[in-house]
């Protein structure tokens, strides 16, 4: 009778950066481990993302973890059951958040499979005391170098196949990303300037194509407010789509947020901007043709600078 296959579980819970930046180490893990039946991957996510990391091809098993608060009790110990009757072998803690490594600790009393992570009394931990000052690539990297995976690489998104063609858009366009997480602001470079931005790039011909989901729409009327001709695709994408959006763009523009990861990993000529509030030596999305502008605030940022790094790229 042929052995039954390792059961590994990967924990990768978000933000959506965060994911991309994993799309190397869940490369790096398939192939270590190899397909069935040699071994079942299974990845620990939280909703947002399973459509994505489905596509993929990484994983044979998508888990949703709904995150209990610290009073859902009966959450804790349903996920504790959960993850207990796993049969997982080892686990590839990804997230090494304060919580997925609380999610080591549900495993007590034992048997306690091999961790991949930061959890104390964990099998297999990340050594490197330096491992916080790295960006999340080189970060993970030195992660799963300690768990016998020597080789991890770039982030790719070649086994995404998505149709944009019933977005109806005309080449050239330009992707503009003016929105961000709401409670931090100052990683908004103001929309009156993407508003200036898109008018020049419509002024040469190329169509601006604002992204972002249902919840900036605010940020993106007042682009579009301030610049008719743009296309505005607020709460309109999916993941996959602007992969499939990226690829046929001119190039793009955006502030320090997930889908400027996507875009990145597609190869568009971007620059992503980032305020004192983030850094980008920790965090900035990796791609063939990445720009980084950077300001303490980014009300100092002039059009005018990001359209010169524009030329360049585009």
């Amino acid at each position: 009778m042929a052995p039954a296959a390792r059961r590994i579980l990967v924990i990768k819970l978000g933000a959506l950066g965060d994911v991309v930046q994993a799309l190397g180490p869940f490369a790096a893990i398939r192939r270590h481990h190899g397909t069935p039946p040699l071994a079942h991957v299974t990845l620990l996510t939280t909703a947002p993302f399973a459509d994505f990391a489905a596509a993929s091809g990484y994983f044979d098993d998508l888990w949703i973890d709904e995150r209990p608060a610290a009073f859902q009790v009966g959450r804790w110990l349903a996920l504790r059951r959960r993850l207990r009757g796993g049969g997982f072998e080892r686990v590839y803690d990804l997230q090494t958040s304060d919580r997925s490594a609380w999610y080591f600790r549900l495993f007590w009393p034992g048997p306690y499979p091999e961790w991949s992570g930061i959890a104390r009394g964990c099998s297999h931990p990340d050594p490197d005391p330096a491992r916080d000052s790295l960006h999340t690539i080189e970060r993970q990297a030195g992660q799963l170098r300690a768990a016998g995976i020597a080789e991890v690489p770039p982030p790719d998104l070649s086994w995404a196949a998505p149709d944009v063609s019933g977005f109806g858009l005309a080449r050239p366009y330009a992707l503009l990303v003016p929105g961000g997480a709401r409670h931090r602001p100052a990683k908004r470079w103001p929309a009156e300037r993407y508003a200036t931005l898109a008018g020049r790039l419509a002024g040469a011909g190329i169509t601006p194509v604002l992204l972002g989901t249902a919840a900036e729409a605010e940020v993106l009327e007042a682009v579009l407010g301030g610049c008719p001709a743009a296309r505005n695709l607020a709460g309109e994408t999916g993941l996959l789509d602007i992969v499939g959006l990226a690829r046929g763009a001119a190039c793009a523009v955006g502030n320090d947020t997930g889908p400027m990861h996507l875009i990145a990993v597609a190869g568009c000529p971007c620059a992503v901007l980032y305020s004192r509030d983030s850094d980008p030596a920790l965090c900035a999305p990796r791609g063939a043709a990445v720009t980084v502008l950077r300001r303490d605030s980014l009300a100092d940022l002039t059009v005018d600078e990001v359209a010169a790094r524009l030329n360049l790229a585009c």
